[in-house]
């Protein structure tokens, strides 16, 4: 692997948690490389959104506060549950059947560990869908609180069941398209992203704690 893949591994292995310091020396002692080519993985790393980098405070996980993750799912469940709504009642049998192939190679890919594969696969499946929607607003909208350090983690997070479920997901929402279902559609892209969140925060606290 690279010095920008293993820093990228130790962050999402949670070596370091959000917030933590990133020290280009550690680093660098750690992976038994000099600290240019740590720098140069901090640097991409920035752009992946997975690091922030502070002139003269240096490198630190990116932390997102709680509240903010969970009302990034809470609008994401309820835009994309609209976007796989209105890409059911405008998806061809043709289109139907290509997400349904996405689905199927998203959890041949899961069930190989390939987690890289998943998550492009993931990626342009949900594209799909908010293509297939024809709304310009909520292409906007979804592309907007889509994170892709927040979609890193959460995907890191998940467990065997998690990942099973969420594959499941894929394909139980590309059976609603194909069903014509767009109910059955929309409330199972909720599910998917509400499990999302528990697998990424755990259990939610109730209001009054």
């Amino acid at each position: 692997m690279s010095v920008v893949d293993d820093v990228r591994s130790l962050i999402l292995g949670g070596q370091y948690a959000p917030g933590d310091r990133l020290g280009e020396v550690e680093l660098a002692e750690a992976l038994g490389v000099s600290r240019t080519p740590v720098r140069d993985a901090l640097r991409r790393l920035q752009s992946e959104g997975l690091v922030d980098i502070t002139a003269n405070k240096g490198a630190r996980v990116v932390e997102y506060p709680r509240q903010d993750l969970e009302t990034i799912f809470e609008l994401r469940a309820r835009i994309e549950g609209l976007a796989a709504r209105q890409a059911t009642a405008l998806a061809t049998p043709q289109d139907a059947d290509a997400l349904h192939e996405v689905a199927v190679a998203i959890r041949e890919h899961a069930e190989r560990g390939d987690q890289d594969a998943v998550y492009r696969l993931n990626a342009e499946f949900h594209q799909s869908l908010v293509r297939l929607g024809s709304s310009a607003v909520l292409a906007q909208s979804i592309s907007s609180l889509i994170h892709s350090a927040v979609l890193l983690r959460t995907y890191s997070s998940f467990d065997e069941e998690a990942m099973r479920r969420s594959v499941n997901h894929h394909i139980e929402i590309a059976a609603a398209i194909r069903a014509g279902d767009p109910e059955w559609a929309e409330a199972v892209m909720r599910a998917h992203l509400f499990s999302a969140r528990a697998s990424l925060l755990g259990p939610r606290r109730q209001e009054n704690e």
